[in-house]
């Protein structure tokens, strides 16, 4: 049957092959250019594994969300501070939207946005309602793991003091880095009797694990455009991330790479000191 259908195949395509030989040029060329343009029509219109990201929300963990702060700490004398740690976030399109060529090329010429793979941002999977939840979890993961971190940088026993962090409708672990340093600026400053901040407005990303050390999150380029654009001078970055985050730094941001949170604490003194400190 194999070798019948084959032949007949073969002489079909003769016959198509005898009568585009009789057409004119022209008319050949556009007989056979139909089935081509269909492809590509098919290719424009089908949906691609791609999500269009865009800088997002930023939010001062020193401050009020929704009307409550977002650090409360018992058990041990806090501060007034002045200045503000903004964490800054992504805004993507979600896990079930529909993503065309077209609009790709778009987004992919506009410094504003960032064209990215589906699973570098829902690595989990899942509709959306999954991975909303799964995001949520993890955000509540990394504020627990920025108190252990902060206490543990402060040598306070987290049996006596307590934190309790609002911020929990922002999905993700990548504002770890700025929990930890809202939670030291609250309870102890600059060490010196001084903001953390020096008064500025400082922004950045970073997750953080119990021991310090700061990882990579990915969407930094996008999270320094929404850092300058709510009024940050400075912006505190996984030091591996350096270079993404350089590729599209708005003017006036300063970019501090930092490995772990006693980095991120002593460049920040060095800035209210005038001190040098590292760069990208």
């Amino acid at each position: 049957m194999v070798g019948r259908g084959g032949g007949g195949g073969a002489r079909y395509i003769d016959r198509v092959l005898s009568r585009l030989t009789r057409l004119p040029r022209p008319a050949a060329l556009a007989v056979c250019a139909v089935p081509v343009l269909g492809l590509f029509a098919v290719a424009a219109f089908a949906p691609l594994p791609f999500v269009i990201a865009q800088p997002g929300l930023t939010a001062d963990v020193l401050g009020d969300r929704d009307g409550k702060p977002v650090i409360t700490v018992t058990g041990a004398p806090t501060r007034q501070t002045t200045g503000q740690l903004r964490m800054t976030t992504i805004q993507a399109t979600g896990p079930s939207t529909t993503v065309t060529l077209p609009e790709l090329v778009d987004d992919w010429f506009d410094s504003t946005r960032a064209v990215m793979p589906k699973e570098a941002v829902y690595p989990s999977g899942g509709s959306d309602k999954e991975i909303e939840a799964h995001n949520l979890e993890q955000m509540a993961a990394s504020q627990s793991t920025a108190t252990q971190a902060a206490l543990g940088f402060l040598h306070k026993d987290p049996k006596d003091v307590k934190v309790q962090l609002n911020l929990a409708d922002v999905g993700g672990p990548s504002a770890g880095l700025l929990f930890s340093l809202g939670i030291i600026d609250k309870l102890d400053g600059d060490g010196s009797g001084g903001d953390l901040t020096g008064g500025r407005t400082i922004a950045g990303t970073g997750t953080i694990s119990a021991d310090g050390k700061v990882g990579a999150v990915g969407g930094v380029a996008l999270k320094t455009q929404a850092a300058q654009r709510d009024g940050a001078s400075v912006f505190l970055v996984p030091e591996a991330e350096c270079s993404d985050a350089q590729s599209e730094l708005p003017e006036g941001l300063r970019l501090v790479p930092v490995s772990s949170l006693t980095d991120a604490v002593q460049a920040l003194r060095a800035l209210t000191r005038g001190e040098p400190v590292p760069s990208c």
